[in-house]
């Protein structure tokens, strides 16, 4: 039984049955969101981290919402294989009060990112010159900046209606910021599907980007203000980039995609409309390496975690279970060492099917 499935859009497909699973092909790495969904992609992370990725040549964009930015941002330390480690066990063995406030759970995850990232960790990310970081975070618009819930609520309401009829109308509500550290280089500089401005990323706001680009609204408490940006609220970079729905980059270089699942959605708002399908030129030149549906039938629960297993189980139940999956998905990194060194799997590629 295969852990690993590999979905490749026909450029990918095309590219790697000719090349093979080389570094040196792919220009963009993507990290979504997903909160504890990412536990079953930890050992694949380990592996890309301290292995495939430092052979590549020259220099690997990333760009990541929410989880997917945490994720990511450990690649732009000194040592990723640390970082993603701390940050895999760090978060699994997270415990919070019985009703825990957004306070609470803002506070315990910035604990968490600071101890991940390390003194030195936001300075190597910023001046890191081979690892071009973008990170998704969203700015409310008008009543949505607001301190009074009800018209957050509110707010969050109709942003979620208008985006129904189309995702262009989140623009009405909120703007996507990509801070990075390579903003006159940055191949999303001209984006036009939703309203977007570049923030140069740097060691003193890092932290805080990152814990905005991770702020559900109402389970964390968002960043009121961060340094070099527009002042307001700011909060997960998943409401308009979920799994994303972008260009990623020119071509004729693919992307490298770690996802949980070959179902892969727009925006927050998109994950009950099952009509919403990312534009299939955006996926011609995407490899989505993902976990296969055998093995998710063989995780606790036969599925991979998220957010409701914290109700679903007591603490020390969830935290079993979280444990075993992270043991669990090093199978994924084994058979994509395996893949990298023999090829083996290359002819199991599956067409994404919205492409």
């Amino acid at each position: 039984m295969s852990a690993l499935s590999i979905y490749a859009g026909p450029v990918a497909a095309r590219t790697l049955r000719q090349h093979g699973m080389n570094p040196d092909l792919f220009e963009v790495m993507v990290g979504a969101s997903g909160g504890p969904k990412w536990f079953v992609l930890y050992g694949l992370d380990r592996v890309l981290f301290s292995d495939f990725l430092p052979k590549k040549s020259g220099t690997l964009i990333t760009l990541g919402s929410s989880a997917g930015a945490w994720r990511l941002s450990c690649l732009g330390t000194v040592n990723p294989l640390k970082a993603i480690d701390d940050l895999a066990f760090g978060y699994s063995g997270q415990r919070y009060s019985t009703r825990p406030s957004e306070q609470e759970i803002s506070n315990s995850m910035r604990r968490l990112l600071t101890s991940v990232l390390g003194s030195d960790g936001p300075k190597q990310l910023a001046n890191n010159p081979r690892i071009h970081t973008h990170i998704v975070v969203d700015r409310c618009k008008g009543a949505g900046a607001s301190r009074i819930r009800a018209l957050q609520s509110l707010h969050l309401g109709l942003s979620a209606a208008t985006n129904v009829l189309s995702r262009h109308s989140l623009s009405w509500f909120f703007q996507r910021i990509l801070f990075t550290n390579d903003v006159a280089k940055s191949p999303w500089q001209h984006l036009t599907d939703i309203d977007t401005a570049l923030v140069a990323l740097t060691e003193k706001n890092l932290l805080d980007v990152l814990i905005a680009s991770g702020s559900i609204p109402f389970v964390l408490e968002g960043v009121r203000e961060i340094e070099g940006a527009i002042s307001g609220l700011y909060w997960d970079g998943g409401i308009t980039d979920y799994h994303f729905d972008l260009p990623f980059c020119s071509p004729d270089r693919l992307v490298l995609y770690p996802h949980f699942s070959p179902r892969v959605v727009p925006g927050w708002f998109d994950k009950r409309l099952k009509w919403r399908k990312p534009d299939p030129k955006h996926f011609q030149n995407v490899v989505l390496l993902t976990p296969s549906e055998e093995f998710v039938a063989g995780l606790p629960g036969s599925k991979i975690p998220d957010r409701t297993d914290v109700h679903a189980y007591s603490e020390q139940e969830r935290l079993l279970v979280w444990s075993t999956v992270l043991k669990e998905s090093q199978r994924l990194g084994d058979e994509f060492q395996q893949l990298v060194a023999t090829g083996e799997g290359l002819q199991r590629i599956r067409p994404l099917e919205f492409v």
